[in-house]
């Protein structure tokens, strides 16, 4: 199979939501409000990063990257997510694809790093990790991860924009 990443274009819109609905409509720790919070960052102007999978012209993953703020001031770091993949293609790299892509973007247009609320097992092989100095009020400190692209890690609460609370 041939997955191509690329932006997403406004016509990709509904397919986005409805991929997002979809993914975690089963999913226990959803609070089932993914597809809103893509939607309330794309309308608010804070979806940085937004990147499709494709599979012969079909999308079937998306993930979004939208700015964060750091209690201590620091500057050009990001969250990742939510991020997609279609049930019926989930298991078989199509996430780590769009990670690899996401990360990278970041890294070319010089952010600091990016922090992400998951599964450790999962999001340490991109190289996130908890951080004791990086806090997320109400959220165990392990499932609450970043990865700096430079030497500096932040100190501080970490508040996720307000489209996050739909």
């Amino acid at each position: 199979m041939t997955i191509k990443i690329r932006s997403e274009i406004s016509s990709d819109r509904a397919t986005i939501r409805a991929l997002t609905t979809n993914a975690f409509l089963n999913v226990p720790h959803s609070s089932h409000t993914e597809q809103l919070i893509v939607d309330a960052l794309r309308d608010s102007g804070n979806l940085t990063i937004s990147l499709v999978a494709e599979s012969n012209g079909e999308i079937v993953g998306h993930v979004a990257i939208s700015p964060v703020t750091i209690s201590d001031g620091s500057q050009g770091w990001y969250g990742l997510g939510p991020i997609s993949v279609a049930p019926n293609y989930q298991g078989i790299g199509i996430g780590s694809h769009l990670m690899k892509q996401a990360l990278a973007s970041l890294r070319e247009m010089g952010a600091a790093g990016c922090v992400l609320l998951g599964n450790p097992k999962y999001y340490g092989r991109f190289g996130f990790k908890a951080e004791a100095s990086l806090v997320l009020p109400g959220v165990s400190p392990e499932y609450f991860q970043a990865i700096a692209f430079g030497n500096q890690i932040p100190s501080g609460f970490v508040s996720f924009h307000e489209s996050f609370h739909v």
